[in-house]
């Protein structure tokens, strides 16, 4: 069977089953980050920038693990993480999902702007309305809501050019 390294991306099931993943009790409680970072590599970033130690690492090599009960989904570490490979998920608003992504293209994402939605392969999936965005040293953070069912299919956004 293929796997993540093969493929290129990591899928919600292998997610999963490495333990990465949030209950959906949690995930509508409010915003929690979710790493989908499954390799052991040298690089704790995460883990040092987040203000409520909420990113359990014991080795600078290991997976990060989110603690659901101490992280708020703040999203200080989506914009830091140098793999791209955090993203916070909000399943607290009816019908809809928030999800914060980063984001490294020009021109920056504006407020209100309506977007392309896309999977881990860059397909598009569907559209979304951008309602927050911040950047930490070039890079953007930028929450959108989506359709709730496509909260672990959303991992990227495309801005059409008008």
């Amino acid at each position: 069977m293929e796997d993540y390294k093969a493929r290129g991306y990591i899928t919600p099931e292998e997610l999963a089953g490495k333990g990465l993943l949030p209950s959906i009790e949690r995930l509508e409680k409010g915003p929690i980050a979710i790493a989908e970072c499954p390799e052991e590599i040298p690089c704790n970033i995460c883990k040092n920038v987040c203000p409520f130690n909420a990113i359990r690492m014991d080795r600078i090599y290991d997976i990060p693990r989110i603690d659901p009960d101490k992280c708020i989904g703040c999203g200080v570490c989506v914009p830091q993480c140098p793999g791209l490979a955090i993203f916070i998920v909000d399943l607290s608003k009816p019908g809809k999902a928030l999800i914060t992504l980063p984001y490294e293209f020009l021109p920056p994402p504006r407020k209100g702007l309506i977007v392309k939605l896309l999977d881990r392969t860059g397909r598009v999936i569907g559209e979304g309305r951008i309602v927050k965005v911040w950047s930490y040293d070039k890079t953007w953070a930028v929450t959108v809501e989506a359709p709730r069912d496509k909260y672990m299919e959303v991992r990227a956004l495309w801005i059409p050019e008008k």
